[in-house]
């Protein structure tokens, strides 16, 4: 099917990505236990097309995808869990990887994510730990972007705990799983 999709566009067409992407979720190909998982792999398999299918990312970086409820309670949402790997796949490939969640969200009739304020403080804080603490991140965004992007994205990214130390506040928050700090999601 991609040899096919690559004729109608061009070798490496993100469309490519996008339209096996949702050929995987919406299962022509093979049948899943259910609708998250197959707009999960789906979404692995957009992954690894953009990221010529060399590299973890789109099996150890991207974790999983999550469904979780929107504040209002109208609907859920996309939450993306990624984790250290992800980085091999460099900015491009792992920004495009949101991208393709979000084509594959918008089909399928999901929810925005409503990041709450404390949310968006949250991000910029765990940013700025991990920026501080564990690495110098090749891009540090100021805190005015940051609350830009959080609260602008319509898929949620998260990851799971990484670091052995916790954000330095905004914790306990009931849509995010841990108070320790995520290298995926940083």
């Amino acid at each position: 099917r991609i040899i096919e999709l690559e004729n109608q566009y061009k070798k490496l067409d993100w469309r490519v990505a996008l339209v096996v992407s949702l050929e995987v979720a919406q299962e022509k190909f093979c049948k899943f236990k259910d609708v998250r998982e197959a707009m999960e792999v789906g979404i692995r398999v957009g992954f690894a097309y953009i990221t010529l299918g060399v590299v973890a990312s789109p099996l150890e970086g991207f974790v999983k995808l999550m469904l979780k409820k929107r504040m209002d309670g109208k609907g859920e949402y996309f939450s993306l869990f990624y984790s250290g790997p992800v980085r091999s796949a460099g900015g491009t490939g792992a920004s495009v990887s949101v991208l393709i969640a979000d084509y594959l969200r918008k089909h399928f009739g999901y929810q925005a994510y409503d990041a709450t304020e404390d949310e968006i403080n949250r991000a910029v804080t765990e940013l700025a730990d991990y920026h501080e603490r564990v690495t110098n991140l090749q891009y540090f965004p100021s805190e005015e972007e940051l609350r830009f992007f959080v609260k602008h994205l319509p898929v949620e990214i998260d990851g799971d705990p990484s670091e052995d130390f916790e954000v330095s506040n905004y914790k306990d928050l009931p849509r995010i799983e841990t108070n320790y700090v995520r290298s995926g999601y940083c």
